[in-house]
């Protein structure tokens, strides 16, 4: 018990620290962090419902969501999804797309330890500048990249959490920069078959960050017709902190296992609107599991005033294949998971992956 209000504790006390940045955003400040890519959801299950399951997310899509949820991993867990960004194309060197691996092992009965990695690249891009704006300097190819190392514990049957440490790393040819951020989170189970769920999460606490490389640095001629080398001083960037807080409820159907689950989350952001999600996902069979979401902010509908290109509908599918014996304890299996996310002024995205459980 007394562990139980250790975490707790722990986590009230990060959630208060960052109260100013979690809750203070205005239209003064939007806008104006850096690393916003720690706010793209990289992984299909999750962004199918919008990531309304901050409540009730399992698995390594936990990395984004809620790092609480990656104490349901019962032995082994594998995934990988690559998403086309906004109607990007597949592969790191080729267009707009993200991919993201994972990993996630049992330790012991109570914690599960895990790594992801999110890469994110947009493809060669024309190198133009003020004095040369033709086409015709070269291309160069910036990448995004987030390194996750994650800690999760069940505390109880009720009751579980984690901790998540993350690396965020963006770069070109003579440009870098680096941050480090720490992610927290608790989930709630409870109900007779555990069909009610509540959970919180922090997101991407951590120490401001600049650029730096030669990049930065020019040639000018001085009064006395030298030339003379400088560098642009970079200004520090604060990270895109955010708090997300959810509930879900789950309705069983005896017949073919069927489940219905609501879900509903709430994100209020340091340097963007605020979002509400909602989402409803429908399992048959464990096999096959439907969802869909929309997640809403203010002036979302006015083309002039909206700040997303998000339009805010998305829908996803997940086909699970089992790989064992029907009389088995073995939880071995294949999932197959798609999410799509409808664009306002850009195309819409699409996610594909693939999880494998041991």
């Amino acid at each position: 018990m007394k562990n139980i209000f250790r975490i707790i504790a722990v986590v009230a006390l990060m959630m208060l620290l960052s109260a100013e940045s979690a809750w203070a955003g205005n239209d003064r400040r939007r806008g104006t962090s850096g690393a916003m890519e720690l706010l793209i959801n990289p992984w299909a299950r999750s962004t199918g419902w919008g990531s309304a399951n901050v409540s009730c997310v399992r698995g390594l899509d936990a990395f984004y969501s809620n790092i609480a949820g990656l104490s349901f991993i019962n032995t082994i867990e594998v995934s990988y999804t690559n998403t086309l960004l906004a109607g990007g194309k597949s592969g790191l060197n080729s267009g707009a797309s993200i991919n993201s691996f994972g990993i996630a092992v049992r330790l012991f009965d109570q914690g599960v330890l895990g790594i992801s990695l999110m890469a994110m690249g947009f493809g060669d891009i024309d190198v133009t500048t003020v004095e040369s704006p033709e086409p015709i300097n070269g291309t160069y190819s910036p990448t995004l990249m987030n390194l996750n190392f994650a800690y999760a514990h069940s505390f109880t049957q009720s009751i579980h959490g984690g901790v998540n440490v993350k690396i965020h790393s963006e770069s070109t040819s003579n440009i870098t920069a680096s941050a480090f951020a720490v992610d927290a989170g608790i989930q709630y189970v409870t109900g007779e078959d555990d069909q009610l769920k509540f959970g919180i999460s922090l997101k991407n606490w951590g120490p401001a960050f600049s650029y730096n490389g030669t990049g930065l640095s020019f040639q000018f001629i001085n009064d006395a017709q030298n030339t003379m080398s400088a560098q642009y001083r970079p200004a520090e960037m604060e990270l895109p902190t955010c708090l997300n807080i959810g509930a879900s409820y789950d309705f069983f159907i005896p017949v073919w296992d069927q489940k219905i689950t609501l879900a509903g989350a709430f994100t209020s952001n340091a340097f963007l609107k605020d979002n509400f999600a909602l989402g409803i996902e429908y399992g048959l069979l464990n096999i096959l599991n439907l969802r869909c979401g929309y997640v809403y902010q203010t002036d979302i509908f006015n083309s002039e005033l909206s700040t997303t290109a998000n339009q805010g509908l998305c829908a996803g599918a997940s086909v699970n294949i089992p790989m064992h014996k029907k009389d088995s304890d073995s939880k071995m299996g294949l999932t197959i998971d798609y999410s799509f996310r409808a664009g306002l002024n850009l195309k819409s995205t699409h996610a594909i992956g693939a999880t494998f459980r041991f």
